[in-house]
């Protein structure tokens, strides 16, 4: 008799806090389904189907130290004395390694989002974070908590921008432009959401990713109309 594949499966991890061995929830790929991505790259997945980023974060039960792949083993000098006061010396041992709910879901990203800071991960990495969790707000349709973390997200995407260290990952600079100009629109920073738009259409000639570019010239579109009707 065939098990029947059930969406969960278990992963093991070593957390490189406290290098206790820990198991954690991941989705099976088959249970995504994802129909259509929003403007800043927010995937909308269909009924029924697994959202895989309740599960992007592990959090080790032992002390609390969340990561998500995206981390680096790397610990700059006094970073783990720092987490280790500040979250494994508080931490009232929790096991987020089962099946969550959104606001575990969220729970987990605060934690990963507090560890990536006192860590000093890269800027990218922190920015993922935050706009991952303003994802999950948007979906239970939290409108101020999403903007919360939209800003904090645009906050870190601008760093990395300035600071390059998003160079080596999978985000291209075309990428983080667009999404820089598309984080402005959404919070309402309109000058700066037309400069980094601008900047991502300069690009068309040499750009190896036009979807981004159309998505550039798509967004810039509608500010334009926005602001002819805005304007009469």
């Amino acid at each position: 008799m065939m098990t029947q594949l059930v969406p969960l499966y278990d992963k093991k991890y070593t957390c490189s806090m406290c290098e206790n061995s820990f198991t954690t929830k991941k989705v099976r790929s088959r249970f995504v389904k994802v129909l259509r991505f929003d403007t800043d790259f927010a995937p909308l997945y269909a009924d029924g189907f697994e959202n895989p980023n309740f599960y992007y974060i592990n959090v080790c039960p032992d002390c609390g130290y969340s990561f998500s792949d995206d981390f680096s083993h790397y610990f700059p000098p006094g970073a783990k004395q720092i987490i280790q006061e500040r979250i494994c010396s508080q931490w009232v041992p929790h096991n987020y390694g089962e099946e969550r709910t959104i606001q575990e879901a969220v729970n987990t990203f605060k934690l990963a989002a507090y560890c990536s800071m006192l860590k000093k991960e890269k800027h990218i990495v922190s920015a993922g974070l935050y706009i991952r969790i303003a994802w999950l707000y948007r979906s239970s349709e939290n409108h101020d908590q999403e903007m919360r973390f939209l800003k904090l997200a645009l906050k870190e995407y601008t760093e990395s921008y300035s600071t390059g260290d998003y160079k080596g990952t999978q985000v291209s600079e075309l990428r983080l432009m667009y999404l820089i100009g598309e984080l402005s629109r959404r919070v309402g920073q309109t000058q700066d959401a037309v400069r980094f738009f601008s900047r991502v259409i300069e690009k068309q000639r040499q750009s190896a990713e036009p979807q981004i570019i159309a998505l550039a010239k798509e967004r810039w579109q509608e500010m334009r109309e926005k602001q002819m009707v805005g304007g009469n």
